[in-house]
């Protein structure tokens, strides 16, 4: 595997030098801040994030704002009374996006997140607390517990709400099949233990948050020049 040194490097050099790049690199929160998050804001990331999955980003920004009215602010206790008949009446509102199969994850997120709420006291102070050396093991949680939060959606969702996180874009998995880190499925059990140990060397050697990371591979490789943010 390569050093940070040259991953940072090359990333800096396509991004026009290294101030240009340091403007371009984002942190995800602290432990702490992330812990103050309140679990209606969790379930709201998890389920625009569910949304966006295969349909197009800018239309559920759009439509968000009636998201959020239409479903009591993801206030998890009003979400885990609503009965079948008030899902399927909200999920053909034409105010959001008419998908019954994704109105019910809502639903079912929450009480993923109100087990888990009880058990460590909040959702948000069970995702921060989780040691991102293993951040993989929070994507299996996910996808093991939760409703369609497999793939890149749970990933993406903790990403968004300030979780550290790498990311399984193309370009990253562009930049270790091009090394010959990984070679089989993009998620086998082998290729994810490579990739969470790769970012992890990296990570003690720069002492670099794995978003930052993520990023510079990704800034690194493939068509990402100046102007360009891919990850």
């Amino acid at each position: 595997m390569e050093s940070f040194d040259k991953l940072y490097q090359r990333a800096a050099d396509r991004k026009g030098g290294e101030l240009a790049l340091k403007s371009i690199l984002t942190k995800p929160l602290s432990a702490k801040r992330l812990a103050n998050l309140t679990d209606d804001r969790v379930l709201a990331e998890l389920t625009k994030k569910v949304f966006m999955s295969g349909f197009v980003w800018r239309v559920v920004e759009q439509k968000w704002p009636n998201f959020e009215q239409l479903f009591f602010q993801f206030d998890i206790e009003k979400i885990l009374m609503m009965p079948d008949e008030m899902l399927e009446r909200k999920a053909q509102d034409p105010a959001i996006i008419r998908n019954f199969k994704k109105v019910q994850t809502i639903r079912d997120n929450a009480l993923m997140l109100s087990d888990i709420a009880d058990k460590h006291g909040s959702a948000a102070a069970f995702i921060a607390e989780w040691p991102t050396d293993n951040i993989i093991g929070l994507w299996q949680y996910l996808k093991k517990h939760g409703t369609r939060l497999g793939g890149n959606t749970g990933p993406y969702a903790l990403r968004a709400m300030g979780k550290d996180t790498f990311l399984l874009t193309r370009d990253i998995e562009a930049y270790f099949r091009a090394h010959d880190l990984i070679s089989g499925g993009l998620t086998t059990k082998t290729s994810l233990n490579t990739i969470q140990n790769t970012f992890n060397q990296w990570q003690a050697e720069s002492g670099f948050s794995l978003q930052e990371i993520s990023k510079l591979v990704a800034y690194g490789v493939g068509d990402n020049v100046v102007g360009m943010i891919n990850d």
